[in-house]
């Protein structure tokens, strides 16, 4: 386990080094759109208020640059083609460059795909009386016994959720306080070894620097999910154009993530091969008259075809508005049934609050909130991302919650086992059960 966090780490110092010039480029890598924002810093680091200190430190920032453009070469979040997904990167960062005015060296990126799993570890230690010190934090979790991913598999998210210090649980920083036992609880993502390397290549071949990795899952819901929400356990649902992001957050922290491999373009797809007409005219329709709630209008609101074949006939069509809906609303269901499987799986019912919110560009679609709550069961809410400075109204929109949070995530990491001084000898490998007993047993 140990050469896994050896990238993880160096990418740490990456991004000490992008934090000591000031700037860091946060690129949101999608199926549909690439998306990069400058962030400049203003170099003072805050000292965290709660939860162990992150050992990369903290900055406040602002967005100085912001682009976007069409990815290609991207399949359910994942590199396809690398040329054309080189071509994309270097396209969206040069453009934010220009804007920005400024040359950026590091990069932090976030990415949907790649078959993520979570898996929760324990791990516990004995202080015998004694103060708790950033050593002690560091043993406990060397001590969480390391599951056996398969060596196709990569760690991505490695996170200290929860310290206890005897019978005292629920501890956010058990630094400084004495006692006897200390165990954690520890999340870990693991993902697919070849995608998180292409992604690696990639960047390499656009001449920047990777100074950190991240779920698109995850960084959704710190932006989308306001603090509260965070807090007493709530889901999001990032509905991106390839991919469908589920992560669920508890005391302000991930405790299980997951992809559903189908999202808006699934959807966009289907208009255009139920009406016979191109992808573009498909995305085009499906974003002006688009829906999934019928009214009684709808087989009156008819929708012009337009095509180029040559057919005046072909070429001159209308459909009405409730066959649009027709189309569209089965993958939508399809897609929802599927996240609640994912929901199910993680025992989402046995939170205290169990708020489900959806973001992410297919969000958009009208008559979502109420299709979600019928299949869901849940509290269901539309979220945009957090406010943040500089950041152009055009991308302020669910579409860009992934960037939003990565921005967040790049100025304010959360702490992660290679932040510690691990001790190096291992522990037995063994199968873990899902996430989803672990925190039902241990919150």
């Amino acid at each position: 386990m140990m050469e896994l966090f050896e990238t993880q780490r160096a990418m740490r110092q990456m991004r000490k080094a992008a934090m000591q010039r000031g700037v860091v480029a946060i690129l949101d890598i999608g199926t549909y759109k690439a998306t990069c924002f400058v962030l400049r810093f203003d170099g003072a680091e805050v000292t965290p208020t709660e939860g162990v200190g992150s050992m990369a430190g903290q900055a406040q920032f602002r967005v100085i640059g912001a682009a976007t453009t069409r990815a290609r070469g991207m399949r359910h979040g994942e590199i396809e083609a690398m040329q054309e997904a080189e071509r994309a990167v270097r396209t969206v960062v040069q453009a934010a460059q220009k804007m920005a005015r400024i040359r950026v060296d590091h990069a932090i990126v976030c990415f949907s795909g790649a078959n993520p799993r979570s898996y929760g570890l324990t791990g516990e230690i004995d202080v015998a009386g004694q103060e708790v010190n950033e050593g002690d934090v560091a043993a406990v979790l060397s001590s969480c016994d390391t599951p056996d991913i398969g060596a196709h598999r990569t760690v991505l998210h490695a996170q200290p959720v929860n310290f206890a210090l005897d019978y005292r649980s629920g501890l956010s920083d058990p630094r400084g306080q004495t006692g006897n036992t200390l165990t954690t609880d520890l999340h870990m993502l693991a993902v697919d070894r070849a995608v998180v390397q292409n992604i690696l290549h990639c960047i390499k071949r656009c001449d920047l620097e990777l100074a950190g990795l991240a779920s698109s899952a995850y960084v959704s819901g710190i932006s989308a999910l306001v603090e509260d929400e965070q807090k007493i356990g709530s889901a999001c649902i990032d509905l991106g154009a390839g991919t469908t992001g589920v992560s669920i957050f508890l005391r302000s922290h991930m405790i299980y993530a997951d992809t559903v491999r189908a999202g808006g373009a699934h959807v966009t797809q289907d208009i255009s091969q139920g009406l016979g007409i191109p992808l573009d005219l498909a995305e085009r329709i499906k974003t002006l008259h688009g829906g999934l709630t019928a009214t009684g209008r709808d087989d009156r609101d008819m929708i012009p075809l337009t095509g180029e074949t040559g057919d005046w006939e072909h070429d001159r069509r209308e459909i009405s508005r409730s066959d649009l809906i027709g189309i569209m609303r089965p993958r939508m269901e399809e897609i929802l049934e599927d996240v609640r499987d994912r929901l199910d799986v993680a025992g989402f019912e046995q939170l205290p609050s169990q708020k489900v919110v959806l973001t992410g560009g297919g969000s958009q679609i009208p008559g979502l909130a109420a299709l979600a709550t019928r299949i869901l069961g849940q509290q269901v809410r539309l979220g945009r991302p957090m406010r943040v400075q500089g950041v152009p109204q055009a991308a302020a929109g669910p579409a860009f919650s992934a960037a939003v949070g990565l921005s967040l995530f790049a100025a304010h990491p959360q702490d992660e086992c290679w932040d510690f001084d691990l001790a190096t000898h291992s522990y037995p490998s063994r199968s873990l059960r899902r996430a989803v007993r672990w925190f039902r047993e241990n919150w």
